[in-house]
């Protein structure tokens, strides 16, 4: 069954807190909700997590602190100085396609993994520690955010296996340590800010993204390919599918493609990008594929998918792809070859932003 997404004009909002009930029928109502939301829209509001205000406005706080230092301090841990892609992203480092410079600046993290882990010894790219800005407690703030959201896309993965017909810890197996990036992301008050797109449209490139943004700006495609608002609410996550779930989804669940406006506020925003681990590979589930019908994707290795994006996203990247330090994967894809915006030929981006 092909995705069925619709002309919506609004997002879904979903309460999952029956996620977390010992009666399975509350954990089915929820997912039945969130199969929906995933086959018609491809983004929804999330509540009734359990990431609590208190650990949120941490996050804001410790993030405030470290984008208000001296551009040099916030260099010291300058992503190009990293071998797994963590750290300061100053402005210009992410580069549209067509030049176009932009005036964000980010933090990229991830789970910090020991130079003795078996993955980070052989190697594997997007893997290992992350460089820590010199901030009392900022460490110790992001880590407890983090673990709290990773915790409620593991929750969310139980809800997607059962909207799919599968036991609920189907797709654990597939999160044991994943690069999963999280991205604090600054956008400076802009007084000659025009109220246009600022971000072409995209799709993220890993199972699904949550998001926690501060003010207005977010934008997603429709079935009719219009451009929808996504507003506000509060305590609420906005959840949108990535690459990874349409490819297992045979593209049931669809990768919706988002772009930023350029607003002239200043505009903080938390991407979780929940990926499985990097070699999983992924590819749709028999069960999805009609019979006589053959897969509408080719299985793809999930890290091999986010690096490649990766590097035709970041400037520091382009450049040590082109000195031959690195290469990209075979059969790598280019930007935004999934969701909306491939279907409807909507111009192309970068992904990773919210």
């Amino acid at each position: 069954m092909a995705s069925a997404s619709t002309a919506f004009t609004s997002l879904p909002l979903i309460d999952v807190s029956g996620l977390y009930s010992d009666k399975s029928s509350d954990r089915i109502a929820v997912a039945d909700r969130l199969g929906k939301a995933a086959r018609e829209v491809g983004f929804f509001y999330v509540t009734g997590h359990r990431v609590d205000g208190e650990m949120r406005a941490r996050l804001l706080d410790q993030t405030k602190r470290f984008f208000a230092q001296p551009v040099e301090r916030k260099m010291d841990v300058y992503i190009g100085n990293s071998t797994n892609h963590r750290g300061y992203v100053p402005e210009g480092e992410e580069v549209l396609v067509g030049g176009k410079r932009d005036k964000k600046e980010a933090l990229d993290l991830g789970r910090d993994l020991p130079a003795d882990h078996p993955d980070v010894l052989a190697g594997t790219p997007m893997i290992g520690p992350n460089q820590w800005p010199d901030l009392d407690g900022f460490r110790e703030d992001i880590t407890a955010y983090y673990d709290a959201a990773f915790e409620l896309g593991r929750r969310l993965l139980t809800g997607f296996a059962l909207a799919l017909g599968k036991e609920e810890d189907f797709f654990q197996r597939f999160v044991t340590h994943p690069p999963s990036q999280l991205r604090l992301l600054h956008y400076p008050f802009d007084a000659a800010a025009e109220d246009v797109q600022g971000f072409g449209a995209h799709t993220d490139y890993e199972c699904f993204t949550l998001l926690l943004p501060t003010a207005p700006g977010l934008e997603v495609m429709n079935g009719e390919g219009a451009w929808i608002d996504v507003p506000l609410v509060p305590d609420a996550f906005v959840v949108n599918i990535g690459d990874m779930m349409e490819v297992w989804t045979n593209g049931q669940f669809v990768a919706t493609a988002h772009r930023v406006r350029k607003v002239q506020e200043e505009r903080y925003s938390f991407p979780l990008f929940f990926a499985c681990d990097y070699d999983t590979v992924v590819a749709p589930l028999d069960e999805l594929i009609a019979p006589g019908d053959t897969p509408r994707f080719e299985p793809i290795r999930a890290g091999e998918h986010l690096f490649a994006q990766t590097v035709q996203s970041f400037t520091y990247l382009r450049e040590r792809l082109a000195r031959g330090e690195i290469v990209l994967p075979e059969n790598a894809k280019a930007l935004s070859s999934f969701g909306q915006a491939a279907r409807h030929d909507a111009p192309t981006g970068k992904a990773g932003h919210g």
